[in-house]
């Protein structure tokens, strides 16, 4: 899907730090569940289908970026 470069500039990208990494066996395609401190904006939990490239100890404490969720 594309969108308008107006519309990409309404798009809030927010950096956060991981805090904690949980399986997430519910998921349809294996994923993990993050918990992550957006600072400010708080902490909140999000999903990330990474599990083939990064384990669970390798994500604590990296930074991510969310989009539009604080």
């Amino acid at each position: 899907m594309e969108i308008t470069w107006n519309d990409f500039e309404k798009v809030e990208l927010r950096v956060g730090t991981i805090l904690e990494v949980e399986d997430f066996p519910e998921a349809r395609k294996s994923a993990y569940k993050v918990k992550v401190d957006f600072g400010e904006f708080g902490v909140r939990w999000s999903s990330a289908q990474i599990t083939k490239h990064y384990t669970k100890e390798e994500l604590a404490g990296r930074q991510i970026f969310g989009d539009g969720i604080c």
